[in-house]
């Protein structure tokens, strides 16, 4: 009996260190980091960690009395993928962190200096600043310096000539080459071809210059004018130009109409240069934020314009919170500079705002930690495992996911001649085979004029020519001769 409860305690206690053993393998073995779906044990057991966060939509939103958002689902992936629980706190002070002028950091930086919280999970901006004081993760997400604008307060009246908009410069370029290309060849095939022209010496030739150009804006206007062709070089050239103004005004009406119904056009301001430049609008950013502090220490010109302005005008250019950023924007004459990503959701939830396409300062938001802190490393390793499995892309796509997104990235843009190439290639086709046509009936003819004259195809092929292309010299001629006669 002594024998085997001695033998039993053996075992036992050999189960409880080799349990123990393995517990501690596990904390140590980064390669733990990568199992999400670690089976936990209570929840006394695990390490409980003090979030501090912010409220802003879509990171971080009361709804029903809970928490939730992007900040939310990451923590919650974060907490299974390192095995810790952890209580949420916003801060107290509404702020992101910042240096108070009693030197004291203010916000969620001010929190974990003070130790009343051990991380920050929110959609705070890694700047070096603040690095000097905590210690960030790798970035969870990237985003940059845009500037959010009410459609209604930036868009301007039409040009006069707006009616050219729909194509670009280039593009209209071409078609000025292409039409008075496409007049001089019917001019050109129509001395050339005797179907067209029989006698020149005799007969009148309709298909001047002047009026092919009327021909060819005939065309373009969709309305028959004449002379009409007779000779299939002619027809083939005409027929050809036809089709390619059909395309071309088809085109040119649905880019219109698009340009009428879109509003990106119609955004003067599209730079942070023409944002100082112009006089209808205030602009200003958060105070204390990181991105007022980028104008600040920043040594490009315009964006000290733009730190001197919202410096001498801090009461009224500057907002405490960003839900007031985007009230404001939306209320009033009032440009916002932020986070472009915050903006972009901004202009996804209210279809009646846009982002600036210029977009300054690459950044990223990351997880503040104490610097002392052993799990900076480790949350550091485990948001590098959720970018690289997806799941931070899908949480991305989940909470900015809106109808107004797409139609907000729906950029009209004239239309360039790339886009036009195979019509242009279709038209230079069908000028080069009507030339050739043209000059197939003009051998023709001169190969049986050659047996009645007897003389060679080549030599009346080159008078043929000559009569056609110097009539008007011929005619003129032909006229003073005539005069003289009469006199």
């Amino acid at each position: 009996m002594d024998k085997g409860l001695h033998f039993m305690f053996c075992v036992i206690t050999t189960m409880l260190l080799l349990r123990e053993s393995s517990q501690t393998g596990e904390k140590n073995d980064p390669k733990m980091l990568a199992e999400p779906n670690l089976i936990l044990g209570p929840e006394e057991s695990l390490p409980t960690l003090t979030v501090t966060t912010i409220l802003e939509d879509p990171y971080v939103m009361v709804r029903s009395a809970e928490l939730e958002g992007y900040c939310i689902d990451l923590l919650k992936a974060l907490a299974a993928m390192l095995r810790f629980s952890y209580k949420v706190k916003v801060v107290g002070d509404g702020q992101y962190g910042a240096v108070a002028p009693s030197g004291n950091w203010t916000g969620m930086i001010g929190e974990i200096l003070r130790q009343e919280a051990d991380i920050a999970v929110a959609p705070l901006t890694v700047t070096s600043a603040r690095e000097e004081v905590v210690s960030f993760t790798t970035p969870f997400l990237q985003t940059g310096i845009g500037i959010l604008l009410r459609k209604d307060t930036v868009s301007q009246e039409m040009s006069f000539f707006h009616f050219l908009a729909p194509f670009s410069k280039e593009t209209w370029t071409g078609l000025l080459f292409a039409y008075v290309l496409t007049c001089f060849c019917l001019f050109l095939v129509a001395r050339l071809s005797p179907c067209e022209w029989n006698e020149p010496k005799n007969e009148e030739n309709h298909f001047t210059f002047l009026n092919s150009l009327w021909f060819g804006a005939g065309a373009l206007a969709l309305q028959g004018v004449t002379p009409r062709p007779k000779a299939l070089s002619v027809r083939v050239i005409a027929a050809v130009w036809w089709l390619f103004t059909i395309t071309l005004l088809a085109a040119y009406i649905a880019n219109f109409t698009a340009l009428l119904s879109s509003g990106s056009e119609q955004l003067p301001i599209q730079t942070f240069e023409d944002l100082v430049k112009q006089r209808k609008l205030e602009f200003g950013t958060l105070d204390g934020s990181s991105t007022f502090y980028f104008f600040k220490n920043s040594k490009n010109p315009t964006h000290q314009m733009i730190y001197e302005y919202m410096d001498k005008r801090r009461d009224r250019v500057l907002v405490k919170t960003y839900q007031e950023a985007v009230q404001r924007v939306m209320e009033s004459n009032y440009a916002f500079i932020g986070e472009s990503i915050s903006q972009d959701l901004a202009a996804a939830r209210h279809c009646n705002l846009i982002r600036a396409p210029e977009v300054i300062g690459a950044r990223g938001f990351g997880i503040a930690t104490t610097q002392v802190s052993l799990w900076t490393k480790k949350l550091s390793i485990a948001v590098l495992k959720l970018r690289e499995s997806g799941d931070l892309d899908y949480l991305r796509n989940k909470w900015w996911e809106s109808s107004c997104l797409h139609k907000s990235r729906d950029r009209w843009s004239p239309l360039q001649p790339q886009a036009l190439g195979g019509l242009f290639l279709t038209l230079a086709i069908g000028l080069a085979l009507g030339v050739i046509v043209a000059m197939l009936e003009l051998s023709n003819k001169s190969r049986r004029a050659a047996g009645h004259v007897k003389k060679s195809c080549c030599s009346v092929f080159t008078e043929e020519m000559c009569t056609r292309l110097r009539i008007k010299e011929n005619t003129r001629q032909s006229q003073e001769t005539s005069g003289r006669a009469n006199a």
